[in-house]
């Protein structure tokens, strides 16, 4: 006997979330229906999350307020930006708390294999803010993959005009891994490890 149309409509759309294969989501998909007050609390929280997040028009985080809570706080350091992939790599940096300057998130990295260039991520608008602030210091915190390497330098090279200082994070954080899976003792040493970017 075939499951209902339904239940396996749900199970093909929770295989889009990233790690969620047909077995996990079948898993899923079996607690909601057996759990049906968490299943509606989750779909309303899911209802609202999409509603009413958004990007920061300044610095690419998600936020509720438009600018986001770091970029208007003026306890943050307004001379110091860094540089990350995604949001969850700002969650990652501010849980080790060793950073209290501002961030730009570019919303991916340069893939060619991907057909993904610099024009296709949040390089200009980075470029925008370098030249219209007083930065000291850019800290390019991409994660140390090819793509992330590929990105730190043309983000290096499309700085340079600047003369801003252009740090990079310490290589304490493995080859490989993304920031948002690493521990708060491996970011301090990224944070506190990084080095200038030189010719």
């Amino acid at each position: 006997m075939k499951p209902p149309k339904l239940f396996v409509r749900l199970t093909e759309l929770l295989q889009f979330l990233p790690g969620i294969g047909k077995k996990s989501a079948e898993r899923i998909a079996f607690y909601l229906l057996s759990n049906v007050e968490n299943g509606k609390k989750i779909a309303e929280s899911l209802e609202e999350v999409l509603y009413k997040i958004k990007f920061c028009s300044k610095c690419g985080n998600i936020t509720v307020e438009d600018p986001c809570a770091i970029c208007s706080s003026p306890q943050r350091d307004k001379k110091k930006i860094c540089v990350v992939e995604k949001p969850m790599d700002v969650f990652a940096i501010e849980r080790s708390g060793v950073y209290d300057g501002l961030y730009h998130v570019l919303g991916g990295l340069i893939s060619p294999l991907d057909d993904r260039g610099p024009d296709d991520i949040r390089i200009a608008p980075l470029v925008a803010r370098v030249k219209g602030e007083e930065f000291e210091e850019i800290i390019i915190a991409t994660n140390p993959t090819t793509e992330g390497e590929a990105t730190a330098m043309y983000i290096c090279e499309s700085l340079r005009p600047f003369g801003v200082k252009i740090t990079r994070i310490a290589q304490g954080i493995p080859v490989g891994t993304d920031l948002d899976f690493a521990d708060d003792i491996t970011l301090l040493r990224a944070m506190e490890g990084r080095r200038e970017v030189k010719d």
